[in-house]
C-alpha cells in the first residue's frame, strides 16, 4: 500500500514537471527556448550585461543547408567579434515554428533573428516581390552585384523596416531549376508539363506563360507527388533537389534558372534600434562576413549537387540561347504586372544592370 501510495505521489510530480516545462515553451521539442529567455537574453545585451541565455535565430529549413551555415556563421562571427559576450543559438528546421511563425515572432520580438528564403516575406513586405521577377540575369555575380550596391541595399533596408524588421544580409542557393521526367530541348517542350510550384501567384504565371500547367502544392507532397505520377515536374534550386532527393524520381534537371532563389538573414528592427553603436556595428560586420561565406559555399555545394544528380542517372540540361531568349519573351507580363505592385525605385534599381 506503502509504494502504491509512493508510486502515485511520484506520478503527480513527474506530471507537474511536464507541464511546468510545457508552460516555458512555445511549443515541444523546442531545446529550451521560451520567450522569457528569449526577452531576458535581449534585455542583458541591450544593458551590456552578462547573458544567462543565449539569443535564438530561427530558420525553417533542415540543418544541411545553406541557410544553416549561413545561420551558423552569423552566430559564430558575433560570438568571436563581441569576445563571447553576445552568445546566439540557431534553431533549425522549423524548431520553433514555419517561415510565417518565424517572420510574425520575429516582428514582435520573441525571436531576434530569422534567416529564410524572401518567398514567404512577400506577404508582410509586397516590394521584395521584385525577387520573383523571372529571367533578369543570367548569373548569380550579376544579382550579387545588385544586392551590395548601397543604393540597392538603402531601399531594401527601408522596405524591411517597415515591416518591423531590420536587413542584415543576403545569400543565395544559387538558382531555381526544374526536374522533370519529360526531355526539354525547345519552348515547345514545356506545353503542358504539370510542375509543382510553390504557392505564389507570380511563380504560377510565369510557367503558364511559357505553356506549363503549373499546380501549387505542399512541398511535403512533392516526392510523392513525383513518384505517383500526380504532377510530371517541380522547381527548386539543386541544394532542395539534392537533399530531398527528388532526382531520383525524376529523368531529367533542366536548368531554367529563372529565378534566384534568395536567403535573407534580418533581426528584429526595435532590439537592432536599442542596441549601443559598437554592438551595431558587430551586427552589421558579423552578417557581412557571413553573407560572403554563405555565397560562397553555396557555389561549391551546387557543383558537388550537380555531380550527385549526374552520378545518379538523372541528366542536366543546358538549354540553348534560343529557349532561354523565348522563355524571357513570353514572360514579359509576368515582369510588367509585378512592376505594377513594387516601388519603382526598388524595381528599376534591381533591373539596372539587366
Amino acid at each position: 500500500m506503502k509504494n502504491k501510495k509512493m508510486l502515485t505521489i511520484t506520478l503527480i510530480l513527474i506530471t507537474i514537471h511536464l507541464l511546468f516545462l510545457s508552460s516555458c515553451s512555445i511549443s515541444s521539442g523546442n531545446s529550451g527556448y521560451s520567450k522569457s529567455k528569449a526577452k531576458k537574453a535581449v534585455k542583458a545585451v541591450e544593458d551590456g550585461g552578462e547573458q544567462r541565455y543565449a539569443l535564438p535565430l530561427a530558420t525553417a529549413s533542415p540543418e544541411d543547408t545553406v541557410t544553416q551555415l549561413y545561420a551558423d556563421k552569423f552566430a559564430s562571427e558575433v560570438y568571436r567579434l563581441s569576445d563571447g559576450r553576445i552568445k546566439i543559438q540557431v534553431y533549425p528546421n522549423s524548431t520553433l515554428g514555419g517561415d510565417r511563425d518565424l517572420l510574425e515572432s520575429c516582428r514582435d520580438g520573441d525571436i531576434p533573428f530569422i534567416v529564410q528564403n524572401t518567398g514567404p516575406q512577400v506577404t508582410f513586405m509586397p516590394d521584395l516581390a521584385v525577387f520573383d521577377l523571372p529571367e533578369i540575369y543570367d548569373s548569380m555575380d550579376d544579382y550579387r552585384a545588385i544586392l551590395d550596391k548601397a543604393r540597392f541595399r538603402r531601399l531594401l533596408n527601408t522596405t524591411y523596416s517597415k515591416g518591423g524588421y531590420h536587413f542584415l544580409g543576403m545569400a543565395d542557393q544559387g538558382f531555381r531549376v526544374m526536374s522533370t521526367n519529360r526531355k526539354v530541348q525547345s519552348i515547345d517542350d514545356f506545353k503542358g508539363q504539370k510542375i509543382r510550384t510553390m504557392e505564389n501567384s507570380y511563380h504560377l504565371k510565369f510557367w503558364e506563360s511559357i505553356g506549363a500547367n503549373p499546380l501549387p502544392m505542399s512541398f511535403a507532397e512533392v516526392y510523392i507527388g513525383l513518384q505517383q505520377h500526380t504532377i510530371d515536374a517541380q522547381e527548386n534550386p539543386y541544394e532542395v533537389i539534392v537533399s530531398n532527393k527528388l532526382y531520383e524520381q525524376q529523368k531529367y534537371i533542366v536548368e531554367t534558372n529563372h529565378l534566384p532563389h534568395m536567403i535573407s538573414l534580418i533581426m528584429n528592427e526595435d532590439f537592432y534600434n536599442t542596441l549601443s553603436a559598437k554592438d551595431q556595428k558587430i551586427m552589421d560586420e558579423a552578417s557581412a562576413n557571413a553573407t560572403i561565406y554563405a555565397r560562397k559555399q553555396a557555389d561549391k555545394r551546387i557543383q558537388r549537387q550537380i555531380n550527385t544528380v549526374k552520378k545518379s542517372g538523372t541528366k542536366v540540361i543546358e538549354l540553348d540561347d534560343k529557349t532561354r531568349e523565348e522563355i524571357k519573351a513570353r514572360s514579359k507580363g509576368v515582369r510588367r504586372k509585378i512592376r505594377k505592385h513594387v516601388d519603382k525605385e526598388i524595381y528599376d534599381e534591381y533591373i539596372s544592370a539587366g
